[in-house]
């Protein structure tokens, strides 16, 4: 730009611009010079700045090539094109001709040169696609020493060791490309990194070898281990006291350790306990042994700690001390015992780092010794514990726990050690001092001064693994709560009855008055339709908590299934294969048919949902034999014969944490359009107890979901007792309602047989009605007036005994089931005996199951189930008077 000005300045001064513009020239042309100069200047200024920064540039590129050079670590990049970017002195070395694929393949290790060297190339391949697709990539490869100071010596793989190298190749993703943009990282750069790891490999397998000698060296130790509980029953006996025995360690597990003894077994003293003890192996041979026993409380059961030492009896004279064992002994003894404690024992020094511990806290821990030793006894929690267990470790180490501290803890995960099924691994930790004064054991003597603080030399910790108990308490607890929220739904239930028989009856009422040319008609018609619809979310909430009617039969499973099976496959669609699979000897079971085919379509249904993209469900019957009753929270199976019906599907699975909670009513992991209600899986866990059967569940993400059913099966021995067992805690449920014996039926004929439809619903006569629901009983009674009826209300038991009191012709009493103070039941008993002829007619917002008892076992007493519409009131009511 300065060069330009000064131009125009020199055309300003030439003589013919001069002649046509005087004036102007005279002022322009110095101006413009002096501008030119200036912007000269600065261009020469910015120019050496430029150099500068370049050089700089370059010196600091100097250093890191240099730094780059001395690193032992491989580095090269590379364009797209092959192109060398960049190589330090490691990777000319490694790669000669700087093509990484290419000098590994001619390094490859092949001592023997066998025709496998393809599958040892397979790797490079790997590491070729991955160059050229424009990925990363890392493997190990063994590859042939390499001489630098003789390139050309002659090649002995034979007698050579091969070279560990790990190797990565790595984008190198230019500044302001998105990591997405997989279109160019074909044209991205390439960095090649190798490591050699031969060392380390080396050290690796000298530790294999070293843990693998010491596993040999204590399985063959001469001690033998056992332990016994209170009754003198062995609970753990190791191979070499089951060798000195002459039996096998399974055969020694609850037998009586007072026949395995000569003349007495060990006491079973809350202490130590050392004395020489004769045992008898199982040909008879007696042998003397030294045993140390101590005892401990597990779970409030007293158990031995117990070690044998054949060989110490015959200890030589100048090794015993005054206890008649020498001290070269009990140290052996301590190691025995110590290792083979069944309970994690850790002991720590004054800073609480570990300074020992025995294989079942390694096992507990899932890490070898030499990983735990010097660590932190507080890491060995997890983060939510570790500042509890900081302060109790730090009370114990100052002596101010001297009875030692107890805690429930949560174990970090190890390296060797994943999280159960059943959740995370808990433990209790008990944390006890380790040392003390000298003299702690003496009684205090008079004017003597104020003994010493103890001395704290570390801390012992037992760690007990506590999983399987947390797992059983979080089951019970879910049993529990299951359990509640049945005896919630069937009261909610009860309620919501109520609310809907008002709500759908003032519809009818309102119907009556507005016809279908009506305005409101719709609205009222709609007002009605949700009614019933709620009513039937209501018998869902029933049925999971087992309140609602069923009709069990004798139930051929296999042809239910086959014919169910028509009605699945066209439910599953295209994408799904369905498959049927009997079992051999799958028998007869009770249930409600129409119950049990809804159970099957529920849990077709959400099979389908959870394989959107296709997949395979599959139905397969056997039958199981349960020889001794099953603990399942709250619940017991029972023992006996089961027909088992897994359903099981190929789907997307269900997380660990929402299994347990599943049959939970409302809840659900459907989203989108397959969301439903969240009763489906609830409906099917109230039908199948309500039956008495059972259902479990097993699924993983991804890895689809089974159900497993169990149903008692039907034996004719059942079916001639006919005990009744609502509560399914039997193995053969049946149920009152249903006809004398239990026949086979097809499916969908067994329902009772409805009354024909009445088109006169007038009548005449007095009824009785009592309903504690206002609205109810409001809605009840206009509808019955309305019908010709004369009725006399209460809202009560009490009111209702008034009214029978007085002299009016009753004909029908119509009464609800649950109120407060006299019931339904004991008012139809009551009335029964005041008037024997007298008509009753219970309603009740449960079933009818829950509502049974003796008083609808009696002649002219009926049920009707809450919500009832205002023509099936009069239909009723028509009915019972006309029998």
């Amino acid at each position: 730009m300065g060069t330009l000005v000064l131009l125009g300045a020199l055309v300003a001064d030439h003589p013919a611009v001069r002649a046509a513009l005087p004036d102007t020239v005279e002022v322009a042309a110095p101006t413009l010079a002096g501008v030119g100069v200036t912007l000269l200047v600065l261009s020469l200024i910015g120019l050496a700045r430029v150099l500068a920064q370049s050089q700089r540039n370059a010196a600091v590129n100097r250093v890191l090539i240099e730094m780059l050079d001395d690193e032992s670590e491989a580095r090269l990049v590379l364009d797209c094109d092959g192109t060398v970017l960049l190589a330090n002195a490691a990777a000319r070395r490694l790669w000669p001709t700087l093509d990484p694929p290419t000098d590994l393949r001619a390094r490859l290790f092949d001592p023997l040169r066998l025709a496998g060297l393809d599958d040892l190339a397979e790797p490079l391949g790997r590491l070729a696609a991955a160059n050229t697709a424009g990925y990363g990539e890392h493997l190990t490869l063994a590859l042939r020493p390499y001489d630098a100071d003789d390139p050309e010596a002659p090649n002995t793989p034979a007698l050579q060791e091969p070279e560990w190298w790990d190797v990565a190749l790595r984008l190198v993703r230019p500044a302001g490309r998105t990591p997405d943009a997989a279109s160019s990282a074909t044209r991205w750069p390439r960095l090649w990194l190798a490591r050699d790891v031969t060392a380390r490999r080396a050290i690796d397998e000298v530790l294999t070898r070293e843990r693998e000698s010491l596993s040999d060296f204590l399985y063959f130790l001469p001690v033998g281990l056992y332990s016994a509980d209170a009754n003198g029953r062995i609970r753990f006996v190791n191979q070499r006291m089951a060798r000195w025995l002459d039996r096998e360690p399974e055969a020694l597990r609850e037998a009586s350790l007072s026949k395995l003894v000569d003349g007495g077994a060990p006491p079973m003293l809350d202490g130590d306990w050392r004395g020489e003890v004769r045992f008898v192996s199982a040909s008879g041979r007696r042998f003397s042994a030294l045993v140390s026993q101590g005892s401990h409380d597990d779970a409030g059961e007293l158990l031995t700690r117990t070690v044998v030492m054949r060989d110490a009896i015959d200890a030589p004279p100048a090794a015993v001390g005054q206890d008649g064992v020498g001290p070269w002994r009990w140290d052996r003894m301590f190691r025995w015992l110590f290792d083979g404690a069944p309970v994690g024992i850790a002991l720590t020094d004054p800073e609480g780092h570990l300074t020992d511990c025995n294989h079942a806290l390694q096992a507990l821990l899932g890490q070898r010794r030499d990983d735990l030793l010097d660590q932190s006894l507080v890491a060995l929690v997890a983060e939510p514990d570790r500042a509890r267990i900081t302060e109790a470790v730090n009370r114990v180490l100052r002596g101010a726990a001297n009875a030692g501290e107890q805690i429930d803890v949560t174990l970090a995960p190890g390296p060797g050690r994943h999280q159960s099924d059943s959740g995370p691994v808990t433990a209790a930790l008990f944390l006890g001092p380790m040392g003390g004064t000298e003299d702690a054991g003496h009684g205090p003597e008079e004017n003597a001064p104020p003994p010493a603080p103890p001395v704290v030399e570390g801390i012992v910790a037992h760690l007990i693994d506590t999983s399987a108990q947390r797992s059983l308490e979080r089951q019970f607890a879910q049993a529990q709560k299951m359990q509640a929220m049945g005896q919630l739904a069937g009261g909610v239930a009860h309620d919501f009855n109520n609310l809907l028989t008002a709500m759908i009856g003032y519809s009818d009422l309102l119907l009556q008055r507005h016809g279908t040319g009506d305005p409101s008609f719709a609205d009222i018609m709609q007002i009605r339709q949700n009614a019933n619809r709620a009513a039937n979310l209501v018998r869902q909430l029933l049925a999971f908590s087992r309140r609602q009617p069923l009709q069990p039969r004798r139930l051929d499973v296999a042809a239910a299934l086959s014919e169910l099976s028509h009605l699945l496959r066209r439910l599953l669609g295209e994408t799904i294969q369905f498959r049927l699979l009997h079992g051999r000897d799958v028998d007869h079971v009770v249930a409600d048919p129409g119950q049990f085919d809804q159970v099957i379509i529920n849990l077709a249904v959400n099979a389908r949902d959870a394989m959107p993209d296709g997949g395979t469900l599959t139905i397969a019957t056997r039958l199981d034999v349960v020889e001794k009753p099953v603990e399942r929270g709250v619940e017991t199976m029972p023992s006996g014969e089961y027909v088992v019906i897994e359903i099981r599907d190929t789907g997307k699975g269900i997380d660990h944490e929402h299994v347990a909670r599943i049959f939970e009513p409302f809840f659900t992991t459907k989203g989108g359009s397959t969301a439903g209600t969240g009763l489906g899986l609830s409906t099917v866990y109230g039908i199948l107890r309500q039956t008495g059967g059972f259902i479990d569940v097993e699924s993983a993400p991804g890895e689809g979901t089974a159900f497993t059913i169990r149903l008692p099966r039907w034996t004719a021995q059942a079916d001639a007792d006919g005990h009744a067992d609502s509560d399914g805690a039997g193995p053969v449920p049946a149920d009152t309602t249903a006809s004398a014996g239990l026949d086979d039926a097809e499916p969908g004929a067994d329902q009772p047989p409805s009354h024909e439809e009445i088109e006169d619903l007038s009548g005449a006569g007095t009824i009785l009605l009592v309903e504690d629901e206002d609205p109810v009983r409001a809605f009840a009674a206009r509808a019955l007036r309305n019908k010709g009826y004369t009725v006399l209300e209460a809202r009560s038991g009490e009111s209702a005994l008034d009214i029978l009191g007085e002299p009016h012709p009753i004909a029908l009493l119509i009464t609800d089931m649950v109120m407060p103070g006299v019931d339904g039941a004991t008012l139809a008993r009551t009335a029964r005996e005041q008037r024997p002829d007298l008509r009753v007619i219970i309603i009740s917002g449960y079933s009818e199951d829950s509502a049974r008892g003796d008083i609808l076992d009696q002649p002219r007493t009926h049920f009707l189930p809450k919500p009832f519409s205002l023509k099936l009131l009069a239909e009723t009511v028509k009915s019972v008077l006309a029998r």
